[in-house]
């Protein structure tokens, strides 16, 4: 059996995923990075995109995060992100009216945190057509 490191992905409402894995690639806010058994401690921040969950040289799992904190430790990979989401349980038509939904948001926002609120949302949904599309 190949080695392992643990992953788990947390967000706000549940625990989407606690599983041994051989290797994770996340959306670091630097660009994507990949743990292994054993990596270096590290922290970062997540951007909006996809986890790939690889097993036996192939992804296994896609999951979508729309941002959060990556801890990673010699023998776990840690996310909590703002939202997840299993890719195969989005469709590209939902992400797509996600999209126009925080883009009518955007327009209407009449003051500056409404619109970084939107802003983000427009980003969030942008990345999750994406995802979805590809």
């Amino acid at each position: 059996m190949a080695d392992t490191t643990e992953f788990e992905l947390v967000s706000p409402d549940r625990l989407l995923i606690s599983e041994p894995v051989e290797m994770v690639v996340v959306p670091g806010v630097e660009g994507d990075f990949g743990v292994l058994p054993r990596h270096a401690p590290m922290l970062s921040t997540v951007r909006p995109g996809v986890i790939d969950i690889h097993e036996g040289g192939q992804v296994k799992t896609r999951l979508f995060v729309a941002g959060g904190f990556a801890e990673v430790t010699e023998d776990r990979c840690t996310i909590l992100a703002e939202e997840a989401l299993r890719l195969d349980e989005v469709t590209a038509e939902t992400a797509r009216e996600r999209l126009q939904s925080a883009r009518d948001d955007l327009a209407e926002a009449e003051d500056n945190p409404s619109r970084a609120r939107a802003t983000k949302a427009v980003s969030v949904a942008e990345a999750l057509v994406a995802a979805a599309s590809g």
